[in-house]
């Protein structure tokens, strides 16, 4: 995916780098050890394989003049926290980090190492596995979603800080935040973003009853999953983590919006029954605030075709008919 957060390196800073982590000896010589894995839609990551022939991966923040939207700034940095939560207090697979820079001397933006997975990405198989095999993953994804989503956190909000015992209070400036992003760069959302702010308020209630702050991932999509021989090898990109509400991940969004797919699989895995309908109103709002994320990045990262923004506006506009407002 193409993105102009994506910050590309040389092949000489790439050099310098992992010398810098690895150390003289395993810069590699010659041409073709260094590929752009190109599955991602934020930060640029690359294979490269070193002198010994180990593979590792190197991932690249974006570069400190692209504009990215209010909730990515800083990602890396929560990605690395979220990572040492997960290796060090769960048994959830994810990658070990096996060098990170925040020095900006070499490029402008922070960048790690973690070894390279020898496994498919699920986002990219799914579709060409047997349904029962792909279930079976899905149940895999929701018992560990659970299992990441059993750290408590002492309030929401970011894992740095600072945190808030009100949920709807976080909650609602996270969605504030999206719309000011939008307002800021005059996004089309098909919507007055006042009468969204106003669909947000008349069911915030709804978000009270969330007390216990939990780890959630909400970025957690297949294509974030990578399996191999029938089991999860490892779940990467962590970089959208907070103390929220375990509703809010991506794993449930199909149960209102079926575009998203059929969410069964997960939540049985997950152990998660049906709804309330307190818990239904929570996920609509969760996916209005979904959906104008797709919309809205879609400036932000500078696409050059249309292809999300014009499949995210009609299901936000599905998302605020699940919610009460239709257009008139």
């Amino acid at each position: 995916m193409e993105s102009i957060t994506k910050n590309r390196q040389s092949t000489a800073v790439l050099r310098a780098m992992i010398e810098r982590a690895y150390g003289a000896g395993q810069v590699p010589a010659g041409d073709g050890w260094a590929s752009e894995l190109g599955h991602g839609w934020f930060n640029v990551a690359y294979r490269i394989r070193l002198r010994d022939g180990a593979d590792v991966v190197l991932k690249i923040a974006p570069p400190p003049h692209v504009e990215v939207m209010t909730y990515e700034r800083g990602a890396m940095s929560i990605e690395l926290a979220t990572l040492d939560l997960l290796r060090t207090r769960t048994s959830v697979p994810v990658p070990a980090v096996d060098f990170a820079d925040r020095s900006h001397d070499l490029c402008d933006a922070d960048y790690f190492f973690m070894p390279y997975i020898d496994a498919d990405n699920l986002g990219i198989v799914a579709e060409t596995l047997p349904a029962a095999e792909r279930n079976a993953y899905m149940e895999q994804l929701g018992a560990a979603n659970r299992e990441i989503n059993s750290l408590r956190g002492d309030g929401f909000g970011p894992l740095a800080g600072p945190r808030d015992p009100s949920w709807r209070r976080v909650f609602t400036g996270i969605v504030e935040d999206v719309l000011v992003d939008g307002e800021r760069r005059g996004v089309d959302i098909g919507w007055d973003y006042d009468t969204v702010r106003s669909v947000v308020a008349a069911h915030a209630d709804s978000l009270d009853e969330v007390t216990e702050p939990r780890l959630v991932e909400w970025d957690l999509w297949d294509s974030n999953v990578m399996v191999r021989d029938g089991k999860i090898a490892c779940i990467i990109d962590h970089e959208r983590a907070f103390y929220g509400d375990p509703l809010i991940e991506a794993g449930f969004t199909g149960t209102q919006i079926a575009a998203f797919g059929d969410p069964a699989p997960f939540m049985r895995g997950y152990g998660q029954a049906e709804l309330t309908e307190t818990q239904q109103v929570r996920r609509r709002l969760y996916c209005l605030h979904l959906m104008l994320i797709m919309v809205i990045e879609t400036v932000y990262r500078g696409h050059t075709d249309t292809k999300q923004y014009d499949w995210a506006r009609p299901h936000l506009d599905e998302a605020m008919a699940l919610l009460g407002r239709t257009r008139q």
